[in-house]
């Protein structure tokens, strides 16, 4: 009954999300196109105008929700066998991203190019369409983070979604075992040298099921702060190795403990709030009146929707770096430049620096030192 509530109000949620955005730009804009008719040669036209796009603006949220939305759901939850359990990308967000997104900031630039040619400065849009579009953009994505994620009780480490980031898999480290010569390695090695069992040479004592410096049963000698140390298996199992991973020292339980709480599930949304945070300031420099009546309204909204592709790609997929530097970083980082030389500090210097130091840092990093020079442990 609960997963039937959660998948309920995930479904009605993304819904929202996907219409709430376009009937309020279409009725924008239906106002912006009402206001031009009135100042034109036909003023009785104006009503109608306005009732018209609005209507379409309905029509049309019903038909992709009936011929697009409707059929990609049942696709993804009553037919996940012809979906990748593993995939790397969301179709949901994918088909929000196509049918709500660049709609609306197609409307936002056809606002602005209508006001330009009538003579009129009506409508910027400079808070609530805009606002609104991302905020229905960071819902899609914490819904599709939260997805799998239980709502109610504590975290559970070993079963959270892949989506979210985790440790899964530990390599197991060979130990490196000096070779001692004298009559005490002698003693303490059989004839023929070191003895070998599968593959794994024994360290000595390990014959009788003890190794040097712990006594019978594994149990070390000397104290530990937190317990002992669970000695590994030489083949573990992944259900082993993420209890392995997971046998983190107990939690602090003194008098501050109340700063240390944490759960994933929280953090998930700061993560996205974060996410989304350049291109929200990236759009709101759009809604200044001097760039949304000129032509930087164009490159403005069309980085805005590069960037908004970012969320086709889940968290954890090895993509993420480079395209959000070559749909997010990169792109503003011209563009936020363009913008200061034109208009001055419409957008806060901290975020052409964050896109400056980011992209060098993509490039040096990934590029720079693989060359001769720079590929060398003597320097820094």
């Amino acid at each position: 009954m609960r997963g039937t509530l959660k998948l309920l109000a995930c479904e009605v949620l993304q819904f929202l999300a996907l219409a709430t955005p376009l009937l309020v730009v279409l009725q924008r804009f239906a106002g912006v196109v009402a206001r031009a008719k009135q100042q034109s040669d036909s003023p009785a036209d104006a009503s109608t105008s306005y009732w018209l796009i609005v209507a379409a603006g309905v029509a049309y949220v019903t038909s992709i929700a009936l011929l697009l939305w409707l059929p990609l759901k049942y696709l993804v939850f009553l037919k996940r066998r012809s979906l990748s359990p593993h995939r790397k990308w969301r179709p949901v967000a994918l088909a929000y991203v196509i049918l709500s997104t660049l709609p609306c900031f197609s409307l936002l630039i056809a606002s602005a190019e209508v006001q330009v040619m009538n003579s009129m400065r009506y409508d910027c849009f400079d808070e609530l369409p805009v606002s609104l579009v991302l905020f229905s953009l960071i819902c899609i994505d914490i819904v599709e983070r939260l997805r799998h994620c239980r709502l109610t009780g504590q975290a559970n480490e070993l079963d959270r979604d892949a989506d979210i980031p985790t440790l899964s898999h530990l390599e197991q480290v060979t130990p490196v075992i000096t070779t001692a010569t004298g009559p005490a390695a002698a003693a303490t090695l059989p004839v023929g040298g070191a003895e070998q069992n599968g593959g794994r040479v024994l360290r000595p004592g390990a014959a009788n099921g003890t190794i040097a410096g712990l006594s019978v049963g594994g149990a070390d000698p000397r104290a530990r702060p937190f317990g002992q140390i669970p000695v590994a298996s030489p083949h573990p199992s992944p259900a082993s190795s993420i209890a392995t991973a997971t046998r983190l020292p107990p939690p602090y339980s003194g008098p501050l403990r109340l700063l240390l709480a944490s759960d994933l599930r929280a953090d998930e949304f700061g993560h996205a709030l974060l996410f989304w945070l350049d291109t929200a300031e990236l759009l709101r420099c759009g809604g200044a009146p001097a760039i949304f009546f000129s032509r930087w309204v164009f490159p403005l909204y069309i980085c805005g929707f590069l960037s908004c592709l970012r969320l086709v790609l889940t968290p954890c997929c090895p993509l993420q770096a480079p395209l959000g530097v070559l749909l997010q970083d990169l792109p503003f980082l011209l563009l936020r430049g363009a913008l200061l030389g034109s208009f001055g500090r419409v957008s806060p210097l901290l975020y052409l620096l964050k896109n400056l130091l980011v992209v060098l840092a993509y490039i040096y990093f990934n590029f720079m030192t693989k060359m001769r020079i720079f590929n060398t442990q003597r320097m820094f």
